[in-house]
């Protein structure tokens, strides 16, 4: 009997592994602290003592240029600056979506309950990204943040007709 019991708690034990395995990536969460902010997209978390670089997921900031004698894009400094009072040395909740083609960590980053991702957004300091869209990202609400944004003229917005999507300068720099 004892040994029936064994077997089954293996295989209930098997089959909640196989479901946790089934389920979507973003499904994933926790919580980490900043320890660096690279741009107006990507940071540096850590937990437990693992570090892991997180690019913010949907949206995509003013590109810092990583070429010599290359200005970076009109807000890229801003847009740094701007993340990092937002998250830098704070505890903040990622839940994620996969990796990109690099393989950084796509996540959604919120202080307090403050989607980050959106407030970047807000502030008129990113744009929505026009790539790959990630499964499960409620990107409408991206896209509503963006348009107010633009609405009111905020950060990049600002730029008008001069504006030039981060998306459009890797094209060219990258």
């Amino acid at each position: 009997m004892k040994s029936v019991f064994n077997s089954l708690s293996f295989f209930i034990s098997l089959a909640v592994f196989n479901i946790f395995l089934a389920l979507p990536f973003s499904s994933i969460a926790g919580q980490f602290k900043v320890v660096d902010v690279y741009d107006g997209d990507t940071i540096k978390a850590k937990e437990n003592g693992k570090e892991i670089t997180i690019r913010l997921v949907g949206i995509d900031a003013p590109e810092i240029s990583r070429i010599m004698h290359v200005p970076g894009q009109p807000f890229c400094l801003k847009a740094k600056e701007y993340l990092s009072a937002l998250v830098l040395d704070k505890v903040v909740h990622i839940k994620f979506y996969g990796k990109d083609d690099s393989g950084k960590s796509l996540g959604e980053i919120s202080v307090e309950k403050v989607n980050i991702n959106i407030e970047m957004l807000n502030a008129g300091l990113a744009e929505v990204y026009r790539g790959v869209p990630v499964q499960n990202l409620e990107i409408a609400t991206y896209r509503d943040a963006e348009k107010r944004a633009k609405k009111s003229v905020k950060g990049i917005w600002e730029l008008r007709d001069q504006y030039f999507s981060p998306w459009d300068w890797r094209e060219i720099y990258n």
